[in-house]
């Protein structure tokens, strides 16, 4: 890596995955009852699955095992690992090629491992999400050991508009052989036969209204960080899992160009980080920015500022996108978790290191 692509950076290991990239959102990571620290890393097209790296030697990771999808015309975009199992998010799409939705596909759930020998996964159970509207599930978040959170379908849920299947749903896993329903909840207006109206759908920007991060912390057990797409962010009270129900929101598009992606609770200092993912090549949806918010009261949150980036005319003619995406999610277990550093992509812009120690004037530090 050149000095001109890298600040305060520096690149120690590097592998290329036997030549399957491709990468989703979905990376964990599990320590072995010898002292392993194994990556695990979902696969956003096939015909990979998921693979497991050692990197207990950043400098020479290994892998460890390397798995197939069922068919082609599906991804794992997400997974978490608690202990010795692991949660692998699948999610359907009409071609082989390409993201569309695939609605009415299978298999579209949630599928749990026993990865106490990292070698040899096996297959514990899997949790049907598929159905006539529903393509699976996007993202999910399993910390705690007993419940899996998603953003998913269900064979019982027909949204008013086909951009909105996907919904918050929780899984009980403390019997991980045997998943069943504990909640769900979604934008009131989106599900057909709704007596709400459906919400209004961004003039410009409609990239539609589904759940993405469904983020859960040991520190607030009785709160879900939700981002919703279009619908911006919500934080609901899950203390009766069964009823969740909203404390909070906050909703920038418009006249921001929409697509909540995660919203990144830091609990000791009443803040929120929330980004709005890219979604367009060249900065065509430009900004897509990364927020600051201020949730002191949950029931009125307010941005306080924005990580700084360049200007897109340094990178739209890279290629591909520029702006916004994901975060260091600050997940409990084996992994660095801070307050005031916050590491964030921007596609083509990469990965960044801001200190928000003063949240009204984040710095850019590597």
């Amino acid at each position: 890596m050149s000095q001109e692509q890298s600040l305060n950076m520096k690149l120690i290991g590097q592998h290329t995955l036997n030549g399957e990239g491709a990468m989703g959102e979905g990376m964990s990571i599990s320590i072995t009852k010898d002292g392993r620290r194994i990556m695990w890393l979902a696969h956003e097209r096939a015909p990979k699955n998921f693979t497991g790296v050692d990197v207990t030697d950043p400098s020479n990771m290994k892998i460890v095992v390397q798995t197939d999808l069922p068919h082609a015309s599906m991804r794992s975009n997400s997974l978490e690992v608690t202990g010795d199992i692991m949660a692998v998010a699948y999610q359907t799409k009409a071609a082989p090629d390409k993201l569309s939705p695939g609605l009415g596909m299978s298999p579209a759930g949630v599928e749990l491992f026993d990865i106490s020998v990292p070698e040899n996964p096996k297959s514990i159970s899997f949790f049907d999400c598929s159905g006539p509207h529903s393509m699976g599930v996007h993202q999910l978040w399993f910390a705690d050991g007993e419940f899996v959170h998603f953003a998913g379908g269900a064979p019982d849920f027909e949204p008013r508009n086909p951009a909105d299947c996907q919904f918050y749903r929780c899984i009980d896993v403390r019997n991980p052989s045997k998943p069943v329903e504990a909640g769900r909840w979604w934008l009131p207006g989106t599900r057909k036969d709704d007596v709400e109206d459906p919400p209004e759908r961004h003039p410009v920007f409609n990239s539609g209204f589904r759940a993405h991060n469904t983020n859960v912390y040991p520190e607030r057990p009785d709160r879900l960080y939700l981002g919703y797409l279009d619908g911006g962010v919500f934080i609901l009270d899950i203390a009766d899992k069964s009823r969740p129900q909203v404390v909070g929101s906050w909703n920038p598009h418009p006249p921001f160009p929409g697509f909540s992606h995660t919203m990144l609770p830091l609990i000791d200092r009443d803040l929120l980080i929330v980004t709005d993912e890219s979604i367009r090549d060249g900065g065509g949806d430009w900004p897509k920015l990364t927020w600051v918010v201020d949730a002191r009261d949950e029931s009125n949150l307010v941005p306080v500022s924005t990580l700084p980036i360049p200007h897109p005319d340094e990178f739209k003619d890279r290629g591909g996108r520029y702006g916004s995406h994901n975060l260091h999610e600050n997940r409990p277990g084996p992994a660095f978790r801070s307050s005031n550093t916050i590491f964030a992509t921007f596609f083509n812009g990469g990965v960044r290191a801001f200190d928000i120690t003063n949240q009204y004037q984040p710095k850019e530090i590597a």
